[in-house]
């Protein structure tokens, strides 16, 4: 067995308990599968969900450039709880059908 370099991470739950999962499936221990995902991404293998659009990015740096040169004109929005409960509320009406 090659030598161990202990890690700590931390996850979202939500990719806990996929790894969990994912780890029982496969028979190994949670730590193998993200070393499996490390080896993966390291030998320089493209990401699955994501693919490359060189427009989507050439756009996205003429518009922060362009955001940057001009100054944004756009107020700032202060957030407070009362608007989360009005956006909300709707939708719940919706569900309690």
């Amino acid at each position: 067995m090659p030598q161990m370099v202990r890690k700590q991470i931390y996850l979202r739950r939500g990719q806990q308990v996929l790894l969990r999962r994912l780890a029982k499936a496969r028979g190994v221990s949670e730590a193998e599968v993200i070393r499996q995902a490390l080896d993966e991404q390291l030998s320089g293998g493209p990401l699955p969900h994501v693919t490359r659009d060189p427009e989507a990015l050439e756009s996205f740096i003429r518009a922060a450039l362009s955001r940057r040169q001009h100054g944004s004109t756009a107020a700032r929005y202060e957030w407070n709880r009362e608007d989360l409960y009005d956006d909300r509320a709707p939708r719940a009406a919706r569900t309690d059908r």
